[in-house]
């Protein structure tokens, strides 16, 4: 499988020690990157490192309504299918999952990285 994207949770996950240096190298490795978060607003202060951003409080729907992980897909011009998607909370990976996307449940900084990294074949 090929990926072409990463989804990732804000609070949780990229507000986690290291987890922005991971959609750096991602975007970096020419993959697109979303941030999908069930917060009200856009996060004040976001480093550029997504090319998109969906936030359920402007968008009206919340994960894990299948409708809030197209919407990601949609931003980024992808299909759910070339999604990896990150979150640390497993119905919301299970939501991700049932629409396409492979769900990484993110437990620790150490192990979202390696397992994000060999999804992607980053080295």
């Amino acid at each position: 499988m090929e990926y072409e994207a990463l989804v990732v949770d804000y609070a949780g996950v990229f507000t986690e020690a290291g987890i922005p240096e991971l959609v750096a190298r991602v975007r970096a490795s020419g993959r697109r990157t979303a941030l999908l978060s069930n917060a009200d607003s856009v996060p004040r202060g976001l480093p550029d490192v997504f090319d998109a951003v969906v936030v359920s409080g402007v968008v009206g729907v919340a994960k894990p309504d299948p409708g809030i992980y197209r919407r990601a897909a949609e931003a980024l011009g992808v299909e759910p299918g070339v999604c990896v998607f990150v979150d640390d909370v497993a119905a919301y990976v299970r939501g991700a999952a049932a629409v396409g996307m492979t769900g990484v449940h993110h437990i620790s900084t150490e192990s979202t990285v390696d397992e994000v990294g060999i999804l992607l074949g980053l080295s």
